[in-house]
């Protein structure tokens, strides 16, 4: 997963103004920081997409992002 198509998989699902919110201020378990934070420090997209998704318990058919094709398991 690309960084843009993180931020539009957020968009999609959370909104534009609540994905920001969520980026900055919900600490994401298996990191201990922020997604914002995660990303900067080097984590993948796609480790930050599924572990915000389990925070905020997206269901598993929209864990690959809205309007992306499914992940390849």
């Amino acid at each position: 997963m690309r960084l843009s198509e993180f931020r539009q998989a957020l968009k999609d699902e959370f909104g534009d103004a609540y994905s920001r919110v969520l980026t900055r201020d919900l600490i994401l378990t298996p990191f201990g920081c922020t997604a914002d934070q995660a990303l900067a420090g080097g984590a993948s997209a796609r480790d930050v997409w599924l572990a915000l998704c389990d925070e905020t318990d997206v269901p598993q058919s929209r864990r690959h992002g809205a309007g992306l094709p499914a992940a390849r398991l």
